[in-house]
């Protein structure tokens, strides 16, 4: 057994740098969810992530992130609540101003939505990065900063701009396949800190190789 392995209740993970901050300790809305060791880094407000980053969030759609997911600053995720009807000559939504227009509230209730957002494991969010409401981002998923993620991205595909689109798939299919079956967020946190040398810089291969033997033969599922 590995003891020295870091703690992902610990708020401030990086010593003397407040800015970074692991978001599965900071959240407290039951709408978002957040997978160990995922962190947020910004020099300004990194503690009040829910309230400046995740925005129109009234539920019920949830935002669920996964495990060692990598936030730059600014990163926002915009949820349903955003949405405005569009199938009237106005967009504006007259009833929210409240007095006799919000006798019209109907009108702004049960707008269609996305469902929830979830980012896979292992993501990274380039500075600055917008993410719109409903979408899915696969696995090992890099969002280039600046970008407007509109579409689903799939596992271990790179996208940029505004849109964002597709630059890139960082493996091949079968290699993606190789990698989404070895799952190594899902790993004991004592073998992934024995190696850790093989997930940041081996081939497939070696994290094949790596990968502990599951009773079974079943992988540990979840967040």
């Amino acid at each position: 057994m590995v003891s020295d392995v870091p703690d992902p209740s610990v708020l401030h993970p990086v010593p003397g740098q407040p800015r970074v901050v692991l978001l599965r300790p900071l959240v407290k809305s039951p709408l978002i969810e957040v997978g160990a060791y995922s962190y947020y880094d910004d020099p300004d407000a990194a503690t009040d992530f829910e309230s400046r980053n995740v925005l129109y969030h009234y539920g019920p759609e949830r935002l669920v992130i996964g495990r060692f997911c990598a936030l730059g600053t600014g990163v926002r995720f915009i949820m349903n609540g955003a949405n405005h009807r569009m199938d009237g000559p106005s967009t504006f939504p007259f009833p929210i101003m409240g007095g006799a227009w919000a006798e019209h509230v109907d009108l702004i209730t049960g707008l269609p939505g996305r469902g929830d957002t979830v980012v896979g494991h292992d993501v990274w969010f380039g500075h600055g990065a917008t993410v719109m409401p409903g979408v899915r981002i696969g696995h090992g998923a890099i969002v280039a900063a600046g970008s407007v993620v509109v579409d689903d991205v799939p596992d271990y595909g790179i996208v940029g701009g505004n849109p964002a689109r597709l630059i890139r798939r960082r493996y091949s299919e079968p290699d993606i396949a190789r990698l989404l079956a070895v799952a190594w967020w899902d790993w004991p946190d004592d073998h992934l800190t024995r190696h850790v040398r093989a997930v940041m810089s081996g081939s497939v291969d070696d994290l094949e190789a790596a990968a502990p033997a599951a009773p079974g033969g079943r992988r540990r599922t979840g967040i």
